[in-house]
């Protein structure tokens, strides 16, 4: 099919362009700005996308500038969105990455796709409202939505917290500040987030939301603790209270099991291995 991926060059479009030829796909990233519509809708009518995966949005959640989330997330999809109802007529699926902040820091356990919303900033609101707003379109475009847990990889920016740790080993560093040590989180391997984007593009489950999640978690001590045995250097670990959220959940953990329903032959990795492919190049491998 011919793929339209919006966020082509951002860290997980690298992997979808990988992925996706490399199973016979055409890919092409888009150039126009989002928030701009006149200029999405040219290049849509431009490119006749069979397929859309819609990746591009501001992702960090500790990002300074609230209006950007709403104006790139919420807009910036509509704009997609009413670009592709306009001008994409072959348009077979649409694939829209939410994410699995939406669920928010008060509910606890394994998270299906049926847990209440409860987004607690304002990422997780433009990501909810995204999804909202993209239900007015359910009827003229075969669109799902997909909730991506944490995932992680090669090339994922330092800001983020295993890419963080991750660089304390890499540069032998003797100590690192990080939160609260023994909260439980899902962490995914952007090789098989890719993976499932592209299965489910394949499938077209249009009308659904989808975890995209590996269904286990790992505390940070642990992800500490396996970076050591990986590199065999140790690091002081001292808690920064500035990195500590009252009342933080402790575990949160996505259920997979809608995702393995509709897809075949899926695995996500193992921690250590995504760490070890992470740490390859140091000294220490």
């Amino acid at each position: 099919m011919r793929v339209l991926v919006t966020g082509l060059e951002g860290f997980t479009g690298r992997y979808i362009q990988t992925e996706f030829e490399g199973h016979g796909h055409a890919v092409t990233g888009l150039q126009a700005d989002l928030t701009n519509p006149e200029a999405v809708a040219a290049e849509i009518a431009t490119v006749q996308p069979e397929a859309v995966v819609h990746l591009a949005g501001v992702a960090f959640v500790g990002h300074g500038d609230a209006n950007a989330f709403y104006q790139v997330n919420l807009m910036g999809t509509r704009n997609l969105l009413a670009a592709l109802g306009q001008h994409a007529p072959n348009v077979q699926t649409i694939l829209l990455a939410s994410s699995a902040n939406v669920y928010g820091n008060r509910s606890e356990g394994v998270l299906s796709e049926g847990a209440a919303p409860d987004p607690a900033n304002d990422y997780a609101v433009s990501k909810f409202a995204m999804e909202q707003m993209a239900r007015l379109w359910a009827d003229r475009l075969p669109l799902f939505i997909v909730r991506p847990f944490n995932y992680t990889g090669v090339g994922q920016g330092d800001k983020f917290l295993i890419p963080k740790i991750v660089a304390h080993f890499r540069e032998s560093k003797e100590i690192i500040e990080l939160g609260n040590l023994d909260i439980s989180r899902d962490f995914g391997d952007v090789r098989a987030v890719v993976e499932a984007y592209r299965k489910l593009i394949q499938v077209g489950p249009a009308g659904k939301t989808i975890n995209v999640c590996s269904g286990r978690a790992h505390t940070l001590r642990e992800v500490v603790s396996l970076c050591e045995g990986i590199t065999g250097h140790q690091v002081e670990i001292r808690v920064n209270p500035d990195f500590v959220r009252a009342n933080e959940v402790r575990v949160l953990i996505g259920d997979n099991g809608c995702l393995n329903h509709l897809i075949d032959d899926w695995q996500p990795y193992d921690l250590k291995e995504t760490l070890r492919w992470m740490l390859q190049g140091t000294s220490f491998v």
